[in-house]
Parts: C-alpha cells; sequence; structure tokens
C-alpha cells in the first residue's frame, strides 16, 4: 500500500488550512505589537510569552491525549482557538490591543497548540500504515512549511496594511475550519484507565535507549539552533548589508530547503536507513551552523540556510516517525510530551545564550560554538545510532 488513506488526507487539509493563517498571524502579530510599543523589552516579552505553554502543558497535554479521545482534543483545541482568535480581531478593530493583550493571547493560541499537536502527532498512526510514515508525516511538513513560511507571512502582511484586526480574522476563520474538518475523523475510543500517569511516559522513554539518545539531542538541538539563528536577522543587515528585502529571501530560502526535505524524505530513508539518515542530517547541520559563521555573503549564506532547512526537516520527520512506530499507542500522548518538552524547553535559554555571545565575541561567534557544542553531542551519541539491531 502506498495511497495515504482519505482520513489522513481530511487531517493534511485541516493542517494546510491552519498553517496559512497561523503564517499570517504570526506576521501580524510582532507588527502590532510594534504598533503599541517601541521597547524591545516588551516586544520581545511578547515573543517569549509563546513558547510559555511548551513549559507548562506539554507534559499534562500528553496525559490528555492518552487518556481522551483524540479527535476530539483537536477539535475543541481548535474551536477554543478560533474563539481566542476572533475575540482579539474584534479588540484589535476597536483599537484596545495593548501589550498584555498580546502576551495572553500568544500564551492561549500557543496552549491550544500544544494540546492540538500533541494529540495530532500520537493521532496519525492510528489512520496511517507504519510503512507510510515518513511520506505521511513529510507532507505535513511540506504543507507546514508552504502554509507558515510562504503563503500565510504575505498575506497576514497585506491584510494587516489594509486593517491591522484582519489578519486575526483569518486565523480564527482558519482555526474554525480546521476544527471542522478535524471532527469529522474517525474517532476511536481510549483503550486506557482513567488515569493516564505523566510518569509512564518519561519511565518508557527514559527506558529506551534509542528515543531517550534523540531527546537529548533534541534538546541540544534546539539550544544550539537558537543561540545561533537569535541574532541572524543582525548578522544578515548589519555584517553582511542585506537589506530588509533580502533579509526576507534569505528565510525563503531556508524554507525551501524545508520543502525538499519534506518531499524526498522518504526516499532518503528507503535508500540509507533511518538512523543514517539522522546521523547524516545531524552532521550536515553541525557542518553549516560553523559554516554560516564564515559566511562571505549573503549568496553564501542563503545557500547555507536553505541546506540547513533541508537537513532539519530531515531530522524532524524521521525522529517523530521513529515515535510514531516505536512508542506503544497508548503511551504515545505522554512519550510525544515528554520528548517534546526536553526539545523546546531549551530554546528560550539558547535565544538567550546566543544574544549574549555575539554581544561579547561578535556577531559571527555563535555560530562556530553552536556547531562545536553539536558535534560533540552527535559524538557522544554515535555508539546509540549506529547500533545495529531492534529499535
Amino acid at each position: 500500500m502506498t495511497k495515504l488513506p482519505p482520513a489522513y488526507r481530511r487531517l493534511w487539509w485541516a493542517n494546510g488550512i491552519n498553517n496559512v493563517g497561523d503564517g499570517a498571524f504570526t506576521t501580524a502579530m510582532p507588527l502590532v505589537a510594534v504598533s503599541v510599543t517601541r521597547d524591545p523589552r516588551l516586544v520581545s516579552l511578547v515573543a517569549a510569552a509563546a513558547y510559555v505553554p511548551w513549559l507548562l502543558l506539554s507534559l499534562p497535554a500528553g496525559a490528555w491525549a492518552d487518556r481522551h479521545d483524540r479527535v476530539r482534543l483537536m477539535s475543541r483545541a481548535q474551536f477554543a482557538q478560533a474563539v481566542v482568535a476572533g475575540v482579539v480581531a474584534l479588540l484589535v478593530a476597536g483599537h484596545q490591543a495593548s501589550v498584555a493583550l498580546l502576551v495572553v493571547t500568544a500564551i492561549a493560541l500557543g496552549a491550544g497548540e500544544v494540546v492540538f499537536g500533541t494529540a495530532a502527532q500520537s493521532f496519525l498512526p492510528e489512520v496511517v500504515p507504519k510503512p507510510l510514515l515518513h511520506k505521511a508525516n513529510g507532507e505535513l511538513q511540506v504543507v507546514r512549511t508552504v502554509g507558515v513560511q510562504f503563503a500565510g507571512p504575505p498575506l497576514g502582511s497585506a491584510l494587516f496594511a489594509l486593517a491591522a484586526a484582519l489578519p486575526f480574522g483569518l486565523n480564527a476563520v482558519s482555526f474554525a475550519a480546521s476544527a471542522a474538518l478535524v471532527a469529522k475523523l474517525p474517532s476511536r475510543h481510549r483503550g486506557t484507565p482513567v488515569r493516564a500517569p505523566i510518569a509512564e511516559g518519561l519511565r518508557w522513554l527514559l527506558s529506551h535507549p534509542l528515543l531517550r539518545t534523540l531527546a537529548i539531542l533534541a534538546g541540544v538541538n534546539t539550544f544550539c539552533g537558537q543561540l545561533a539563528v537569535a541574532t541572524l536577522v543582525l548578522l544578515a543587515t548589519q555584517d553582511l548589508h542585506v537589506s530588509p528585502a533580502g533579509y526576507g529571501v534569505l528565510l525563503a530560502a531556508a524554507a525551501c530547503g524545508s520543502f525538499a526535505g519534506g518531499l524526498v524524505n522518504a526516499r532518503i530513508v528507503a535508500r540509507i536507513g533511518d538512523r543514517a539518515a539522522l546521523v547524516l542530517a545531524l552532521a550536515t547541520n553541525t557542518a553549516v551552523l560553523a559554516a554560516i559563521g564564515f559566511a562571505p555573503g549573503a549568496v553564501v549564506l542563503g545557500a547555507l540556510l536553505a541546506v540547513n532547512g533541508f537537513v532539519i526537516t530531515i531530522w524532524n520527520v524521521v525522529s517523530v516517525s521513529l515515535r510514531q512506530d516505536v512508542v506503544p499507542a497508548a503511551l504515545l500522548g505522554r512519550v510525544n510530551s515528554v520528548y517534546r518538552l526536553l526539545a523546546w524547553g531549551l530554546i528560550p535559554l539558547g535565544t538567550v545564550t546566543g544574544g549574549l555571545l555575539a554581544g561579547s565575541f561578535g556577531l559571527r561567534a555563535p555560530y562556530p560554538i553552536a556547531g562545536a557544542v553539536r558535534a560533540v553531542a552527535l559524538v557522544a551519541a554515535l555508539p546509540v545510532l549506529r547500533r545495529r539491531g531492534p529499535r
């Protein structure tokens, strides 16, 4: 069987619609923030608020995904997001926007994303055969890249130019449409007990050598990634003298790499295997991060960002598919939540560290440092990643 089932296609369309709205919202949010304050600390507070739910809700969301019907969780989370985005659209239209409102909005929508994302990753193996998980996750990555990085941002900025409330209204509509599609997915009663202790997921993950190693690597990866890209805009515009429009092109180059990675990841895994794909992706990413620190111009930087986007997508898709393949269905939500908490928890620390390094040692310094840290982590993980036998 090589064709993905209709239930997956419904989920794919729901994600596609939702991602366009998210892309528009992500573009509009900082624009609204700078319209109400010029204080960079307050603007950064709005950006940081989106990560708070990952720290606070990841573990409970995993327990909910194992305890309750995952389809209902997804649809209710997106419906709640639609309500929040709709209310914010009305407040922005009434010139009631404030930093406090934007912070609360970022946290509320982020909470919905944590619940939806955890339930969706745990639900996918229920409708997609295991041999097709790489293909299914790759296509979801493609539609996310198109929506969040290509279609959504220009649409959001164009709508914002017409009226500041319009991107939020679009996001509300996209959430509602996605919720309606998700609600029609085949629902399955969870077979787990009423109590689904979070600690079970943590114990299972820690007892599995491969997934435990991947979770630690994911934390190192995101820390180093944020350490590097936290000051990318300064490296591009100040050191390489890229214009604001040119900076957008650089980000588009990274998105193109991500798009390509989503398309070909299944073929790469079929040819060399999932563990080899992970090693290749991380080794390439390590070299690329170090090389960015020595990029002589915008063209080379754009090419490196494209390669980086490609291998990051390979890593993400393969690691997600591995979890979906290996973890027992009754534990998948909790294991996913622990894994994602480890993967996302160091993002704020990486951002702050990158800024401090750039301020102390120059704008290029964070990149070779990030590459070196990743190289050490890869070498330490190689014995597990190269081990043959059962996963």
